[in-house]
């Protein structure tokens, strides 16, 4: 029981591990034979909560000794002031150096009783007070150098102690990391101030009349967002005798760099090799002839502070006008860019994890990243001209050029490792950047401590800020990487200022100058856009320029601004929308080709926008695997709860799939096979799950099923090479199940059929979903539906040679597997008759290909641009294959596909036609292909008929891989060169006996 006691009595409950604690204690006061002195309880706390349980007691010991006189007042302002106790207890408990100051300087701790720990107004008036020494004039050299030390090291512990009391005292409030650098900048210029002063008395015997000299604070000290150490980077302007000017401001570098933080200069023009002090007018004429890109992401935060107030005003008046130019300098961003890779490869690798300030994820990546966006966005915007990096990160934010959610990470981020940075600092009062080992263990606990992280389950508090530290430096590389090599800021930082702002007259003249041919209608887009101050009229304000460039490039840059304004006024409520563009410069040059070349996808995209997050991975957006996407559609449909609910799922996923397609497409992503077989599977997949819920809808209504029902594919359909305009020709076969009529299956298979067509084929803005059996037995006059046997019979008697030839493209595609088999067994008999066709029939064929294609090209049309039925169109080289196949096909297997091409494969490979000619054949019916799909695409519509002229055929001529460079005129000039070879070849082969 006795050793329980003095356990519970013993110093270490408190946290102290030196054995001297007991001493310390008890020489203080607060520790007896029985314990704590009731009177100390609250010390004794404090101390615990210390960073440092066993530094603190020890400074608190040595200023004892240093003061004896002076300790009793001071162990009773410990007892009876938790302000106070909170201050000095957390101080001493951080750092060490801070401790020798209070030792060596008796009589200091007195600053931290005051009601208000820290008053910035006041530090220049103290700094002067300490260097006059109650004298009229300032003192000088030695002296004022140890009079400024003092008074500057008071100073920088009252900033520190009102920093660090709430972690030892919780009810005192904890002073943001913005008051924390404001209180160290402002220390700082009031000792520029006075270190001024002092330079000022040391020339007195010269005459300094008509001398002038200006201190520009750069970097943090501009920034107000100084660190406890840190040097403090100036630039000197002076007026008058500069050989006195630089005098003076040496002095000033000397006073101040041996009393307080050393004075960097080598920021001024030609660095340290240049002249210390410049006029105005020559570090204008510097800046504007020589400076390097560096140098003005370096004036960023030039901020006057001391000596002439009106010379500084004109010199930061002259950066500004420098600075926020400066991104119109050839190849800026780049150079930007690679200086933050130059200074990333200068940290030793065995360091570059711990590195704060340099390192990947380190301060550097925030303040480059936000420079650069600050330098890029800030010509126009005069909300983002802000030297502090936090309040430009908040600006940014708010402004929309970075997300709210980036920014708010980034601060975060930002303010954690300037914190730990400070707290490193005031250990010893050294500058460094270089967080501790892992290994280090105690260390880190102490860093923890000093910040206020507490433990957590199962770890400790070394533990945690380990990971705090590199989970922080991972987001913020994660950030950096996707905001300072957004490819979005060079091409706003190529688009010269003026034309940034976007109403103006000299806007609406550049827009004409890049092609727009209503300027002012364009100015109207533009001001709907922006109009108001919300995040997203900021946002389009910072895309329009670089999407007005990428607009002109395109075939309608008219056309392309007003459908960027329907998109956008579409999409105003999807949160995700302007993001992406903002965030993904991949999106923002496709999407503007997209809308600048196609008047369907726009009207897609409204309507299908997710598929607009796919345009900045074009392996997802034309690599989908159509099996995948037919088996995806079926299920959805699958899940829903009525035909019409199924009908719209199946429409809203052909929507999203053809939009995706077209945009591969567009992007030359997708060859014309890949593009024709997915639309293929859609429409297979659509007609599948359409099919399946008309038949539980009627089988629903009905209490049972009278027959299965198939659905065979035709045309275009049947032979996977659909376009984006194309109709679905179908066939729909029935077979009675058992114990029911034929005429009992036949009603129930056409309500089916009937209500497939009427659901699917209902008013869209989509591309149409007709469902076409006009290639039925009897063609429109036919029952829609038919039996397999009342098939087998009428083909058997009744069947022409058009329709064999139709069969030769049917496939199963829908219904029942059985049926669909069943049937297609039994058409392969007609469409590939036993010993070919007979010379009438091939007559007859002949006859049918001469009428339907002078019947059936529009009058007024130019033939030989008509890529259905003009000369070497798709209806020439499609009639050549299927003769051969009609007349070859029995013999020879591999004719029997559905395919034009693997036919003309097949025949090549037969000896049917040479190698040359169905090559010929083959990229004809693919460029005809081709060209219609993309005509489709242009001008949203179906056409069978090539654009001759205008921008509908330059847009087709960009879609066929001409550049806007090229005459539109060449691209006509293939097809017709093309499609002339190929119907040649048609002639002598569908001729040919």
């Amino acid at each position: 029981m006795a050793e329980q006691a003095r356990g519970a009595a013993s110093p270490a409950r408190y946290g102290f591990t030196d054995d001297r604690a007991d001493e310390q204690l008890r020489a203080a006061g607060w520790w007896t034979d029985a314990g704590p002195d009731q009177s100390s309880t609250g010390v004794l706390t404090a101390l615990s909560r210390a960073a440092d349980p066993d530094l603190a007691l020890r400074g608190l010991d040595r200023i004892r000794e240093a003061d004896e006189a002076g300790w009793p007042a001071l162990s009773d302002a410990l007892c009876q002031n938790a302000a106070f106790r909170g201050r000095l207890v957390a101080v001493l408990g951080t750092s060490s150096a801070l401790a020798d100051f209070l030792v060596g300087a008796p009589g200091e701790w007195r600053r931290l009783a005051q009601d208000k720990c820290t008053d910035t107004d006041c530090f220049a008036d103290q700094l002067l007070a300490a260097v006059h020494a109650d004298q009229d004039e300032p003192l000088t050299r030695t002296a004022a150098e140890q009079a400024l030390r003092a008074g500057y090291r008071g100073l920088l512990l009252e900033i520190a102690a009102a920093d660090l009391a709430h972690v030892v005292e919780p009810v005192l409030e904890q002073p943001s990391y913005a008051e924390v650098t404001a209180n160290l900048t402002a220390l700082a210029e009031a000792a520029l101030v006075a270190g001024l002063e002092v330079a000022r008395a040391e020339l007195k015997s010269k005459d300094l009349e008509g001398t002038r000299l200006a201190v520009i604070a750069m970097g943090k000290c501009g920034g107000r967002e100084l660190n406890y150490v840190s040097d403090v980077d100036v630039i000197f302007v002076g007026e008058g005798d500069l050989q006195l000017a630089t005098r003076l401001a040496t002095n000033t570098m000397r006073v101040v760099g041996n009393a307080c933080f050393e004075v960097d200069a080598a920021l001024r023009p030609e660095g340290k090799a240049g002249a210390l002090v410049r006029t105005l007018d020559g570090h204008t004429a510097y800046y504007q002839k020589w400076a390097r890109t560096w140098e003005f992401q370096a004036l960023l935060k030039a901020r006057a502070v001391a000596g002439d107030a009106e010379l500084g005003r004109q010199y930061v008046e002259m950066a500004d006008d420098v600075v926020w130019s400066a991104a119109e300098r050839e190849n800026f961003v780049e150079d930007v860019q690679q200086m933050r890779r130059r200074v990333e490869k200068h940290v030793p690798s065995e360091l570059a994890e711990r590195e704060l300030k340099l390192g990947r994820g380190g301060l550097r990546d925030v303040e480059f990243a936000v420079q650069l966006l600050q330098l890029v966005h800030g010509r126009v915007d005069t909300k983002l001209r802000s030297a502090s990096t936090m309040d430009a990160l908040e600006a940014l934010g708010a402004g929309g050029y970075v997300g709210l959610a980036d920014a708010a990470e980034l601060e975060t981020a930002y303010e954690f490792l300037r914190t730990v940075e400070h707290r490193l600092q005031l250990r010893r009062l050294r500058r460094t950047h270089l967080f501790p080992e892992a290994s280090e263990t105690a260390e880190l606990r102490i860093l923890a401590r000093s910040i206020g992280v507490r433990p957590e389950r199962g770890r400790g508090e070394a533990d945690v800020l380990l990971g705090d530290f590199r989970r922080c430096a991972q987001r913020i590389r994660r950030l950096h990487e996707k905001l300072f090599y957004r490819p979005l800021l060079q091409s706003v930082a190529s688009v010269p200022t003026e034309a940034l702002r976007l109403t103006t007259k000299q806007a609406a003249r550049r827009l004409a100058a890049l092609g727009y041919a209503a300027p002012d209608g364009a100015l109207q887009h533009i001001k709907a856009l922006t109009a108001g101050v919300s995040r997203r009229a900021s946002i389009q304000h910072a895309l329009l320029p670089v999407l007005l460039d990428l607009f002109a490039d395109t075939a309608d840059p008219d056309g392309a601004l007003l459908a960027y304004r329907k998109v956008s006024e579409a999409l105003e409520d999807t949160p995700w929308y302007l993001r992406v563009l903002r965030d993904e410069g991949a999106v923002v040059e496709r999407l503007a080709f997209l809308l600048g070349t196609s008047k369907l996808v726009p009207d897609l995209l409204v309507r299908a926008p997710e598929v607009l997050q796919l345009l900045g991975d074009p392996e997802r957006l034309a690599g989908r695997d159509p099996d995948e996407v037919a088996k995806s559609l079926r299920a959805t449909v699958r899940r829903q709860p009525g035909i019409k609910a199924a009908v719209a799922a199946a429409r809203s996923l052909r929507r999203h799939e053809m939009l995706r397609v077209a945009a591969a497409d567009l992007l030359g992503l997708m060859d014309v096979r890949r593009v024709c077989e997915a639309l293929s599977r859609v429409w297979v997949a659509v007609l599948q799950s359409a099919l399946a819920a008309a038949i539980r809808k009627r089988e629903a209504e009905l209490g049972r099923k009278p027959a299965n029902i198939a659905v065979i594919g035709m045309g275009r359909l049947g032979g996977a090479e659909l376009g984006y305009g194309s109709d679905a020709d179908v066939l729909f076969v029935c077979e009675a199940n058992d114990g029911v009529d034929d005429g009992e299956a036949v009603r129930f298979a056409s309500s089916v059929a009937e209500n497939v067509r009427q659901m699917l084929g209902q008013p869209s803005a989509d591309p149409p979903l007709q469902v076409d059996a006009d290639l039925r037995p009897e063609g429109r006059g036919g029952p829609l539906v038919r039996t397999l046997e009342s098939y087998r019979a009428y083909y058997a008697r009744w069947s022409e040679v058009w329709e064999a030839q139709a069969l030769l493209r049917a496939r199963y595609i829908a219904g029942d597997d059985a049926l669909g088999e069943r049937f297609i067994e039994m058409i392969n008999p007609i469409r590939y008759p036993d010993g070919g066709l007979d010379a009438g029939r091939v007559r007859e064929v002949r006859r049918m290909k001469a009428r339907v294609q002078t019947e059936r090209i529009p009058r007024g049309t130019d033939p030989t641009l008509n890529t259905k039925l003009g000369r070497g169109g798709l209806a020439d080289v499609e009639w050549a294959v299927q003769l051969l196949q009609l007349r070859h096909a029995h013999a020879v297997p591999s004719l029997r596909t559905t395919s034009t091409v693997n036919a003309l494969a097949a025949a090549a490979e037969a000896d049917l036609v040479a190698a040359e000619d169905a090559e010929s054949l083959t990229e004809a019916w693919l460029l005809a292909t081709r060209v219609r799909n993309a005509t489709m695409l242009v001008r949203g519509k179906a056409s069978d008929q090539v654009p001759s002229s205008g921008r509908d055929l330059a847009a087709v001529a960009r879609v066929l891989g001409y550049s806007d460079e090229d005459d539109p005129g060449e691209f006509l000039d293939f097809y017709r060169r093309t499609t002339r070879r190929a119907h040649v070849v048609v002639e002598r082969v569908f001729f040919a006996d």
